[in-house]
């Protein structure tokens, strides 16, 4: 199952959200659940907060290692408040997780944000984090509701070398400018065709060369082979060999933000509450070393997600 992903930008970047699905091969860092639109994707929902079934809680997962590392997060935060909790991990695809969700087998899922909307309504151009929540709002059937999404993102970027950011002080994608003449390019083998006119357009940025690098990126800025790579911001890789991924102040990459997906009727106040305060202390950086621990390091999933848990007093 390839990831699904990324952007969204005005007009013609509307077929890209669910081209980008199928952006990365690299099952080690991420899978955002690929799949076409839904045919019972219709009315508004939003997070009943004073409703729940004090039943068990089903907490799912995909079938990718990131997804079930946050569904082990979910589902360790909700039993520490005391939460009856069921774990299904490793199921599958979107289109399956999502039918499951609506039918109350599954009561949260670990999603993101912009790829569900994606999923949902792929004519949608919504780019934010603010503004995909408002639209998956409406997109919703009212059984299901999101609750507050993480500052982190498992997206795609533009990352360099540190000894890169260093030596010409690049912070952000617009930084690259001056240089980007100077410099190879690579990622995925489509990543050409989707995205030199919007580097153009938006930044201003015409590369040296474009190389197809896909599962490689990571290893080719290593190298030296490239000196700009496509590298998704949660790939352990950016860990393991000290890359940087640049800020993204004009959002070509769309919000691609964790976000707890929930079956209404089978969550209360406190379980509510417990998804939320793992939303408000999960940032892109610390998922990126958890991820490390699961895919580079071979931990234990369920024990990496214990720990960041006792970290930040959420165990």
């Amino acid at each position: 199952m390839k990831r699904s992903r990324r952007a969204v930008l005005l007009g013609t970047l509307a077929a890209l959200a669910l081209g980008a699905t199928a952006c990365s091969s690299s099952a080690s860092s991420s899978n955002p659940l690929g799949g076409g639109p839904s045919a019972t994707a219709s009315g508004t929902g939003s997070a009943d907060n004073g409703s729940g079934s004090g039943g068990t809680v089903v907490v799912g997962s995909a079938n990718f290692p990131e997804n079930v590392l946050l569904g082990s997060i979910y589902s360790q935060a909700l039993k520490a408040k005391g939460v009856k909790v069921e774990e299904k991990f490793n199921i599958g695809s979107r289109e399956v997780l999502y039918g499951q969700l609506q039918s109350g087998n599954l009561t949260v899922l670990p999603e993101y944000n912009g790829a569900l909307l994606a999923y949902l309504d792929a004519k949608n151009t919504a780019v934010t984090t603010q503004d995909v929540n408002a639209a998956l709002a409406k997109a919703l059937p009212s059984s299901l509701a999101i609750l507050d999404s993480s500052p982190a993102e498992d997206k795609d970027s533009l990352s360099v070398t540190q000894e890169t950011a260093d030596k010409y002080n690049l912070k952000s994608i617009a930084d690259l400018a001056a240089k980007a003449g100077e410099f190879t390019i690579g990622g995925p083998p489509e990543f050409k065709s989707r995205r030199e006119q919007q580097f153009k357009d938006v930044y201003g940025l015409t590369f040296k060369e474009w190389k197809p690098t896909a599962d490689t990126t990571a290893n080719a800025l290593k190298d030296g082979g490239i000196q700009v790579g496509n590298v998704f911001t949660t790939d352990p890789k950016i860990v393991q060999y000290k890359l940087v991924p640049l800020t993204d102040p004009k959002n070509v990459f769309g919000a691609q933000n964790i976000t707890p997906l929930v079956n209404k009727a089978g969550v209360d106040a406190t379980a509510t509450a417990a998804l939320n305060a793992v939303s408000a202390k999960l940032d892109t950086a610390g998922l990126t070393g958890l991820m490390k621990r699961v895919s580079v390091d071979k931990e234990d999933p369920s024990t990496v997600a214990k720990d960041w848990l006792k970290a930040n007093g959420l165990a």
